[in-house]
């Protein structure tokens, strides 16, 4: 049988808003916006631990691009540091999710089930610790004692 941890966040955006676009942008600079339209609105990414049968997936506009362009490198943090976040981080989100008369249900859809004395190693942790730093800049959150920074 198969654990699986998900992450779904889906989020309402209003697109009423439109940014103003060069009238004529050259083929390439045209090709590489394209690029990264696609991986800001492409966004489902899944990490899968097969030795250990566990996996992400997070669904979010924008955060394939940022942890790809913005985020700390893979490898810039320990496992253990991971871990550490990660448990404060979950505890706090999942207390929310139970409390959606105090915080955003849209924000707060769905318990993580993320056990502190499993080893999910390092691709799972790193990508949930991410996200929830992208969550806390994208959407003016705080999970934990720390400010959420890069």
């Amino acid at each position: 049988m198969k654990n699986v941890l998900y992450l779904f966040v889906v989020i309402l955006l209003a697109f009423a808003c439109n940014t103003s676009k060069p009238s004529s942008p050259s083929t390439s600079q045209k090709l590489s916006d394209e690029k990264i339209e696609a991986l800001k609105t492409n966004d489902t990414v899944v990490i899968e631990n097969e030795k250990l049968e566990y996996e992400i997936i997070i669904i979010e506009p924008g955060f394939n691009y940022w942890v790809n362009a913005i985020a700390r490198p893979r490898g810039y943090y320990s496992q253990g540091f991971l871990e550490n976040r990660n448990r404060l981080m979950v505890m706090e989100w999942n207390q929310r999710v139970l409390q959606p008369q105090l915080f955003n249900r849209n924000l707060y859809e769905l318990q993580i089930d993320y056990q502190p004395t499993i080893d999910y190693g390092y691709e799972v942790n790193y990508l949930l610790y991410n996200y929830f730093i992208y969550f806390q800049l994208t959407y003016n959150q705080r999970l934990g004692p720390f400010v959420p920074r890069i």
